[in-house]
């Protein structure tokens, strides 16, 4: 997964996508370790084994570069499988999304950016960029797979699909956050399944 790319910045030798994975798994490394308040560009490229140069060629800052350090994690490994019904789909993609929030890479630098883009306006934005749009990808995906089931109704026009997708993201993303992360509470396969048919009833009031 290439980094998203920063308006301005510097054009110049090829990018490395060995260079990109080895910088991004670095700043994951260090945020674990040192922290966010520790953390600088200058440790994360000597971990890397890169100059710092390097990295600033890249990203402008260490916010842009914690950023495409977990939109990175989420694009590698959450899914959305292919388990058969609208419900265990959301099951699924679920435990997933809670297994992935328990590591404490993407913990710690989930947290520490989340935090961070209260102040920031740019970071909020490159967050919606980088991950809660890309991620959407996962609920336009199973809603289109329920949708050929016949699980659920197709949208009469463009704009109400759009609304229902930020609507379903929301409250996915939110309630599997807010247990994991806010109450530090386990999403198991019981909570997985209440949660995935509240879900799927309200779905099919839309």
């Amino acid at each position: 997964m290439s980094p998203v790319p920063s308006p301005g910045r510097r054009t110049g030798r090829p990018r490395s996508p060995e260079a990109d994975r080895a910088i991004l798994e670095a700043t994951r490394a260090a945020l674990v370790e040192l922290g966010w308040g520790k953390l600088t560009m200058g440790d994360v490229a000597a971990r890397a084994g890169v100059a710092k140069t390097t990295l600033y060629r890249r990203w402008a800052s260490k916010n842009e570069l914690v950023v495409d350090a977990v939109a990175a994690l989420f694009d590698e490994q959450l899914e959305l499988p292919d388990l058969g019904s609208l419900q265990a789909d959301i099951e699924g993609v679920v435990l997933r999304f809670a297994a992935l929030l328990e590591r404490p890479e993407t913990k710690t630098a989930l947290m520490a950016v989340v935090a961070e883009s209260t102040r920031d306006d740019a970071l909020r934005t490159r967050i919606r960029s980088a991950i809660v749009d890309r991620q959407k990808r996962l609920v336009l995906l199973g809603r289109e797979r329920a949708q050929l089931r016949g699980e659920l109704p197709r949208e009469e026009d463009a704009a109400t699909a759009g609304r229902n997708a930020d609507l379903i993201f929301d409250v996915i993303a939110g309630a599997v956050v807010h247990r994991t992360l806010v109450s530090a509470e386990p999403v198991g396969p019981e909570w997985a399944r209440e949660f995935a048919v509240l879900l799927v009833a309200g779905l099919k009031t839309l």
